[in-house]
């Protein structure tokens, strides 16, 4: 790293910001700036271009995925580490298609936080060892996987439906419209060749599901 390193750390829980805060100041070479919310965080994205971003994806209000572009937009040199309590490979995957270096989770010891933030700062992609291991399994079986033909969009909501949300939870979590969600549970169903809901849930729970 080098003598001015900026981190911008957005998190919405003073805890966790607490707890890295600590963590980073062992490094007298970093600058940290911490950011409570979205808004908070684009703006001093915008001010100080950090050379990383550690972002978490639940954030009151708002999302991470809603903020991730934007952060990318204003600051197209920094790298962006996915600090999050989430441990579902469909959500890391998403995220790391969106354009993030690195997916680290809260669960991990503080020193694996340093060592997420140490690898991204190098250029290199990170990924939790238990997210590694629940990608790899995932990759193996996509071979056989019934649902390879779905976006994106429709895994999420398929993944959401597998467990147990109704449409409006779906809606809500995924900052779609009811409409949207009713629409792609249909189109799912038609791709899939499925004709009753009991049966997509099953295919959900088979395929998407996370692991313990």
């Amino acid at each position: 790293m080098t003598a001015a390193c900026r981190i911008l750390l957005i998190d919405d829980h003073a805890v966790v910001r607490a707890g890295c805060r600590l963590l980073l100041q062992r490094r007298p070479e970093i600058e940290l700036l911490e950011a409570s919310s979205g808004v908070e965080g684009l703006r001093l994205n915008a001010e100080h271009h950090p050379r990383l971003i550690t972002l978490d994806l639940s954030l009151g209000g708002s999302s991470g995925f809603e903020i991730l572009p934007r952060l990318q937009s204003d600051s197209p040199s920094a790298r962006i580490l996915i600090f999050t309590m989430h441990e579902d490979p469909v959500v890391a995957t998403r995220a790391m298609d969106a354009g993030a270096a690195g997916y680290a989770s809260k669960n991990d010891g503080p020193e694996t936080f340093l060592d997420a933030v140490d690898t991204v700062l190098r250029g290199e992609i990170y990924l939790s060892p238990t997210m590694a291991r629940k990608l790899a399994l995932r990759q193996i079986r996509t071979a056989d996987n019934p649902l390879r033909s779905l976006s994106r969009r429709e895994l999420d909501v398929l993944r959401l439906f597998g467990a147990g949300e109704s449409l409006a939870e779906i809606a809500d979590a995924l900052k779609l419209s009811y409409r949207t969600v009713a629409n792609s549970v249909s189109l799912i169903k038609r791709k899939l060749n499925v004709a009753t809901n009991a049966r997509l849930l099953r295919l959900a729970i088979d395929h998407l599901t996370p692991e313990p």
